[in-house]
């Protein structure tokens, strides 16, 4: 394999990657030639990156306007690639626009045109018709996650942006399940297609069976969450209601946990992903939503707490745990009345619950949150110092730092939580005053 580029070499050291993978590998060396490519890989697998650094080697500094264009199916997905853009170091410019988002702070973000713009097919034909920035200087476009955006009925936005981009040389669609057929609005060209979907449960996961006693789950689910201790899981459901009732019962018995649903704010299901991430809560409450497309890494335990309605649904949701190599389990919570589906492999392994089960203990991060962010001109670095010279933390006190437009989060050890708060609590902020708070 040839050397990589010495400023691709440079982007891996800033976000402290040693090697890429085989399937980012041979996405670079894919688009060396100029073909559009079609791109299947697994949920996980690092296909962000995938198309990021050889987008980044297509960016032209002397170039002005939107050069590059990234559209996804959810919020969050638009907000994850934009963060790790902005942790590759690169100097270029990149925005992103979203449904829950001020439609005013992003018309104000695109008066001077980033290089690389992403977001949803709703907001950015509304943008399009807005004319808030001048599609023809696009050469490059990524559909992400593009089943899902056809799936969630995105076409009709899809094709109005397609139509307007009349320059694009290059098209790169990725998705994590088979495209049986490609719509026409995509325009596709010469097309390479990769496809590291091997249709094979993953190597290193397990699975394996909780009966209940009784129609009623949530004690065996509360057994089970008592078994696994601290380390991260997601809890699958069908219905947002369901995700709700099994949060008020962890509620009552002091599980530490947090839920993400469509449901929600945005601002809420931003919060939740964070003190996921940041190892405040180890158990995420969700409905499908979760099982693919969020950066929500090292994830040990997938429960289907309700079955599964496909394959694609179970395989979506397993593909969250025993990635890149790394071993994890899926539970299947069963009632009376409930059946294995026919596509679960095997026969799975019963778990034999505890009698008794303990609470597991809390988790030693806590969340805290500042009221600025990015467009404050507020870094990681800024946070960082802050804590350490007025806070007396030490480096190994502090965890995940994340800066969002107007807020920030940081994981800081929970036995220190309350003295840095209360040290906290006269000092400013880069000149700021700034409202700080506790969270989980």
């Amino acid at each position: 394999m040839k050397q990589l580029p010495t400023n691709l070499i440079e982007v891996l050291r800033k976000l402290d990657i040693a090697a890429l993978n085989e399937m980012q590998l041979a996405t670079l060396n894919a688009l060396e030639k100029e073909q559009d490519l079609i791109l299947l890989s697994p949920t996980g697998s690092g296909k962000t990156l995938g198309f990021l650094l050889p987008i980044l080697q297509r960016l032209n500094p002397a170039k002005k306007g939107v050069q590059a264009l990234v559209i996804v199916p959810s919020r969050e997905l638009a907000i994850q690639i934009e963060q790790v853009f902005r942790s590759m170091g690169t100097g270029f410019k990149v925005s992103c626009c979203y449904g829950g988002h001020s439609t005013k702070t992003e018309k104000n973000n695109l008066i001077e045109s980033p290089a690389l713009l992403i977001g949803t097919p709703g907001r950015i034909s509304h943008h399009m018709r807005l004319k808030s920035f001048d599609p023809s200087t696009i050469h490059s476009l990524v559909l992400d996650e593009f089943d899902k955006s056809l799936e969630f009925g995105f076409q009709t936005e899809m094709t109005a942006i397609t139509d307007e981009l009349t320059e694009l040389s290059l098209r790169i669609l990725t998705s994590a399940t088979e495209l049986k057929e490609i719509p026409s609005f995509v325009k596709l060209e010469e097309t390479h297609r990769l496809n590291f979907l091997t249709g094979e449960t993953n190597a290193g996961l397990e699975i394996k069976v909780v009966k209940a006693v009784g129609k009623d789950k949530l004690d065996a689910l509360f057994a089970l969450i008592c078994t696994l201790g601290n380390e991260p899981g997601l809890i699958f459901c069908n219905h947002r209601e369901v995700v709700d009732r099994i949060s008020g019962l962890l509620k009552d018995r002091k599980v530490s946990h947090d839920v993400f649903h469509g449901g929600m704010e945005q601002d809420e299901r931003e919060r939740a992903l964070i003190k996921f991430r940041n190892g405040t809560h180890h158990l995420l409450v969700t409905t499908d939503l979760a099982s693919r497309g969020l950066d929500i890494p090292d994830i040990k335990h997938v429960v289907h707490y309700q079955l599964p309605g496909s394959e694609t649904i179970f395989l979506h949701r397993n593909g969250r745990t025993a990635r890149m190599h790394a071993d994890g389990t899926a539970y299947m919570v069963l009632g009376e009345s409930d059946y294995l589906p026919p596509f679960i492999p095997g026969k799975p392994k019963e778990m034999e619950l505890p009698s008794k089960p303990v609470l597991p203990s809390s988790s030693p991060w806590m969340t805290l949150s500042f009221n600025v962010g990015k467009k404050e001109k507020i870094s990681k670095g800024d946070i960082a110092g802050l804590l350490m010279q007025k806070g007396a933390l030490n480096k190994d006190e502090l965890g995940l730092i994340e800066v969002l437009d107007h807020h920030s989060f940081v994981a800081i050890k929970r036995s220190k939580a309350t003295k840095v708060l209360e040290l906290l609590r006269t000092e400013k902020l880069k000149n700021k005053t700034v409202k700080i708070k506790l969270e989980g």
